[in-house]
């Protein structure tokens, strides 16, 4: 077990990620937060974990499951929700929305709401780096289904070609929307197949925060010290849907109850318990504390404005056309 304070730190980010979804997924039943909204429950400890190795100058690149991604890396609950309501005080200025989360400040590249499309960016990110001889990590997050798209084997070729400082962190949820990956994937392996290309790549527990913090700090260490890249295959569960408008038919309850003996909030809880950092008394206080923000974010989201309308056009670039129009 790590030190008290540093294991409170993790319960509190994934409290805080679990606490985050469970009200964006009453927000949109109730019609308060609109478009594509796809949870991170069941998967707080791949963020959490990953996130505690990092350095301020890593870049992070997420996909459109990326709330987690955020929350960990340490954006504001305020702007966040802000974003999730469409509102101008929103990290993306309301335009983003659910899968498009940005900042620029916390080198937070954002999410994408295109399969595999975060990796071609990642290699480009860590190419900038190695040219200018930064010490810098890029970290690129995606689903197992993301490999069956050529991005990941050309992105996986390039990276071990130029032996370039990134971590691809691959979070296997087992379901690429509603297919299973053994229905789509002749060799499931994630892992494995990194490995063909050159990546030094290994599976980890993605339901332990601890296991997933070693992994995370063993790969970023290596890569800072010219190592190439590594790929870490995350295996973890949703338990809630692909996403808000998805009736989740393709999972057996008996599979999803299985793995919700597995919650990673309850074995960190378990293990500092037993540890003896943590009782009754200090999780109510995580939980009131992060219950708490998430409340006031949605406050200041209700009371936060739209973008005026005659802002629309704001960082959209044109070119001129050939009698001086825009185009």
């Amino acid at each position: 077990m790590p030190e008290a304070a540093h294991g409170l730190d993790l319960l509190r980010t994934m409290l805080l990620i679990r606490r985050f979804e469970e009200t964006c997924a009453e927000l949109y039943s109730a019609a308060r937060i609109r478009g594509f909204v796809h949870l991170y429950v069941g998967e707080e400890a791949v963020a959490t974990g990953v996130m505690s190795a990092l350095g301020p100058d890593d870049a992070v690149l997420s996909t459109y499951r990326e709330h987690g991604h955020a929350l960990a890396r340490g954006l504001p609950v305020d702007a966040l929700m802000a974003e999730m309501f469409g509102k101008e005080t929103g990290c993306s200025r309301g335009r983003g929305g659910s899968m498009h989360l940005f900042d620029k400040s916390r080198r937070f590249v954002g999410g994408n709401a295109v399969v595999a499309a975060g990796l071609p960016l990642a290699i480009g990110l860590a190419l900038a780096d190695k040219l200018q001889g930064r010490d810098r990590a890029t970290v690129c997050f995606f689903g197992e289904g993301a490999a069956a798209e050529g991005e990941f084997h050309e992105s996986l070729n390039l990276a071990a070609l130029w032996r370039l400082p990134v971590l691809f962190c691959c979070e296997n949820n087992l379901y690429a929307m509603g297919t299973a990956i053994a229905k789509e994937h002749a060799q499931p392996d994630i892992a494995l197949r990194a490995e063909s290309y050159g990546l030094a790549a290994w599976p980890v527990d993605g339901m332990d925060v601890l296991a997933v913090e070693r992994a995370a700090q063993r790969a970023v260490e290596a890569i800072r010290g010219g190592a190439g890249p590594h790929l870490l295959e995350l295996r973890t569960y949703r338990f809630r849907a692909h996403s808000m408008y998805d009736p989740d038919r393709y999972r057996e309850k008996a599979e999803i109850e299985r793995w919700k003996e597995r919650d990673p909030i309850d074995a960190l809880v378990a293990s500092m318990r037993a540890a003896g950092q943590l009782d009754d008394a200090g999780l109510e206080a995580l939980r009131d504390e992060v219950a708490g923000l998430v409340a006031a974010a949605v406050d200041a989201a209700d009371q936060a404005p739209f973008e005026p309308v005659e802002n629309l056009t704001r960082f959209i670039t044109s070119e001129a056309g050939p009698e001086g129009g825009q185009r």
